[in-house]
């Protein structure tokens, strides 16, 4: 069987590849540890990832918390909005720039810029931790220049591709 770029769905491939296609980006948060990491390699009981900070390279094992940006969400009044979304708000309000709140912002600076972000957010379920960690990811992104649209177009582009036919 030959398989193309063009020709290739996510329901196609082997579990491990599907997986990596499905984050955004491969752009993973680690609990644990600081920061944000990229996905470089996939194994069966490991991943290699690389940080976005430094550059270098660690295992993550299967037993460790690891969760993609892709499947993070924010609560809302009517729901949940993606990540994507948000961040792109922020980008917007902040014309592609940084976000600077201070170097230790109040929890009430804090939901006030996410209410000026986001103006229906749950205030019973999103914490000022929260709100930091989403600071933190949009300032580390931007820093490193990865384009959400980009992503969002890549990772759509992959599942609404035509099957793989198979080739004698």
């Amino acid at each position: 069987m030959v398989r193309t770029p063009y020709f290739c769905t996510v329901k196609n491939l082997n579990p491990v590849v599907k997986q990596k296609l499905i984050m955004l980006s491969e752009i993973l948060s680690i609990t644990g540890r600081p920061g944000l990491y990229k996905l470089i390699s996939t194994n069966k009981n490991m991943n290699i990832v690389e940080s976005l900070a430094d550059g270098k390279r660690i295992p993550v094992y299967a037993q460790e918390k690891v969760v993609a940006l892709s499947d993070v969400s924010i609560y809302t009044q009517n729901g949940d909005i993606p990540l994507r979304e948000v961040l792109k708000k922020i980008k917007e309000k902040e014309e592609g720039k940084p976000v600077s709140l201070g170097s230790q912002p109040s929890g009430k600076e804090l939901f006030a810029y996410l209410g000026e972000v986001l103006p229906d957010y749950s205030r019973d379920s999103v914490y000022a931790g929260d709100i930091k960690k989403l600071i933190s990811w949009y300032n580390i992104l931007t820093e490193h220049n990865i384009d959400l649209e980009e992503a969002e177009k890549t990772e759509e582009s992959t599942s609404d591709a035509p099957e793989a036919k198979e080739e004698e």
